[in-house]
C-alpha cells in the first residue's frame, strides 16, 4: 500500500520511516519550491496548533518560522533581534489589550 504525502517534512523523517521497515520516495526541493512548501507547512502547523493548542505544536510552528527566516536569507539571531526591537518600540502582548475602536474627530 502506498500513501502519498507531497509535503515538507523534518530532515530525519525519511530515516525514521526506513528504520520502521518502510520505504519512502523523497526529493530535494529547489529554492522556489522550498519557499512554497514552507508556506504550506506554516499553514499546516498553525492549523495543528489551533486544534491542539499545546507546547509541542508551538515548537513546531517556531521551527518552521526559523526555517522561513533562514530560507529568506536571515539568521535566527536576526529574527530574534527584530522581534526584540519591535517589542521594545511597540510592546508585546503581555497586557492582553483589545483595541475596540479609534475615533478620528
Amino acid at each position: 500500500m502506498t500513501v502519498k504525502y507531497n509535503k515538507l517534512v523534518r530532515d530525519k523523517i525519511p530515516e525514521i520511516i526506513e528504520m520502521s521497515g518502510k520505504r519512502c520516495v523523497i526529493e530535494t526541493l529547489t529554492d522556489e519550491d522550498y519557499l512554497k512548501m514552507l508556506d504550506a507547512k506554516l499553514d499546516e502547523e498553525l492549523a495543528e496548533y489551533h486544534q491542539d493548542q499545546n507546547l509541542e505544536e508551538l515548537a513546531d510552528l517556531l521551527e518552521v518560522i526559523y526555517a522561513c527566516a533562514v530560507a529568506h536569507g536571515y539568521s535566527v539571531a536576526e529574527l530574534e533581534q527584530v522581534r526584540v526591537d519591535k517589542a521594545a518600540k511597540r510592546g508585546g502582548f503581555v497586557e492582553r489589550i483589545l483595541l475596540k475602536e479609534v475615533n478620528e474627530d
